[in-house]
Formats: C-alpha cells, structure tokens, sequence
C-alpha cells in the first residue's frame, strides 16, 4: 500500500470511528489538505501514530462542544478536570476504534498517549495535513486533523 492509499484508508477509519463512538447524528464534511500551520482555538487532544503510517492525530473543538458529547454519553455535563480528563479519553477511544479498523484494512498501525491541548496553540512542523470536520448534531463541529511525517 502506498502513501495515498494508507491517507484515504485512515480517513475512512475516521468516518467509521466517529460513528461507531458518537451516539448522535453528524454530516461529516469533505476532507481538505492543510498546508500550514493549524490554530487550535480552545481545546483538543493529540495522539501520535506509529507504524504503516506515521504522524499525529488532532481532535479539535470546543470546550462545550466536548462538554456536550459527555452528556450524550454520560447523561451529564462535563466540566474542570473531568472534562480534560473525558477528552483525552474520546481521543482514545476514537484513535484505538481506528486502529482495529484499519488494522482489518492491512494498515498496521499503533498509537501513543493522548496529550489534551487547552488553549489557543499553534501546531506546525508537519509536511501536509488532512482536516476533517463533522458537524455533530445539537453539539457543534468537530474537527479531525491527520497531520503526516514524510519518509
């Protein structure tokens, strides 16, 4: 598999992982390429991947945005560290559903700790990004950025 291949087949990981971990209704937007640096603006959670394909997964939204998916999930809203805490642990659920799927895909892939960003930062350092956003319904968007290191 090459490059491009292994690119479209994480983003549809993406897709079915979303789906599979959100109990709500969402209209995923069409994948676009970033070439420069990314701006969090509030918060979000970064997971490395290593293997097949190397480079950095980032979940990127709001803090009531991410607020609003614990309550979907959990029946209540999150806040403080316990919203820190349930968005490093979305960001591992969604980056271990995509292992398994992929992995079912011959993409062999495997991920590091969530590293949960609060603030506003400014990632860069990566040849090429792919920015994914879903727009999850009653809650806002959601934006999934594969950033990738060149071979």
């Amino acid at each position: 598999m090459n490059n491009s291949q292994h690119i479209q087949t994480i983003l549809n990981g993406s897709i079915h992982s979303l789906k599979s971990i959100l109990p709500m209704e969402m209209d995923i937007q069409s994948p676009s390429i970033l070439t420069e640096p990314f701006v969090q603006q509030e918060m979000g959670v970064l997971i490395g991947l290593i293997g097949d394909i190397k480079g950095r997964i980032i979940i990127d939204s709001t803090a009531s945005s991410f607020s609003a998916i614990g309550a979907k999930m959990f029946g209540m809203p999150l806040e403080g560290e316990m919203l820190e805490s349930f968005t490093g642990e979305l960001g591992n659920m969604f980056a271990g559903n995509l292992c398994t799927h992929v992995g079912q895909q011959a993409l062999s892939v495997d991920i590091t700790p969530p590293t949960v960003m609060v603030g506003n930062t400014k990632l860069f350092g990566f040849e090429r990004a792919f920015k994914l956003p879903a727009v999850i319904e009653e809650v806002g968007t959601l934006t999934i950025l594969f950033t990738i290191d060149e071979e």
